[in-house]
Order: structure tokens, then C-alpha cells, then sequence
């Protein structure tokens, strides 16, 4: 019969392996969650930043296109609040 202590040292090591192979593959999984939560803060931030800029340059158009129409419209209701 083989005996406890001879199959021991053998049996730690295998546990050992399979618990440094477990231990490889759940950081090889975090590192490809980090890498893709990271990839989807980059796709939010370049959203945003687009939006940002096309809301600034909507703004920047109704300012230059209103300042000719905001005079006439000042003084027909300075008109009207006369009457």
C-alpha cells in the first residue's frame, strides 16, 4: 500500500500548480475586465467631448446668426412696453 507521507509532498505541489494556474488565469481575466471598463471610460469621454464641442459651436452659430435679428426684436418690445 502506498503510503500517506510519500504521496504528501507530490500532492501539495500539484495543489500548489493548479492554485498558481487559477491564480494566472483570474488575473489574466481582471487585466481583460480593466482593459475593456478602460475602453468604455475612453468612448464616454470622446461622447462627451463631441457633444461639447457641437454644443459650442451651435451656440457660437445662433450668436453670430441672432445678433442682427436681437436688435429689432429689442425694439419692438421696448415699442410694445411703451404702448
Amino acid at each position: 500500500m502506498i503510503e500517506l507521507k510519500s504521496i504528501g509532498t507530490p500532492l501539495v505541489l500539484v495543489l500548489a500548480m493548479f492554485a498558481i494556474s487559477g491564480c494566472d488565469q483570474a488575473e489574466k481575466t481582471a487585466q481583460q475586465m480593466l482593459n475593456q471598463a478602460a475602453e468604455s471610460a475612453k468612448q464616454a469621454i470622446d461622447q462627451t467631448n463631441q457633444a461639447a464641442q457641437q454644443a459650442i459651436h451651435d451656440a457660437a452659430k445662433d450668436l453670430s446668426g441672432n445678433e442682427s435679428k436681437a436688435a429689432p426684436e429689442a425694439e419692438r418690445n421696448k415699442t410694445s412696453q411703451e404702448i
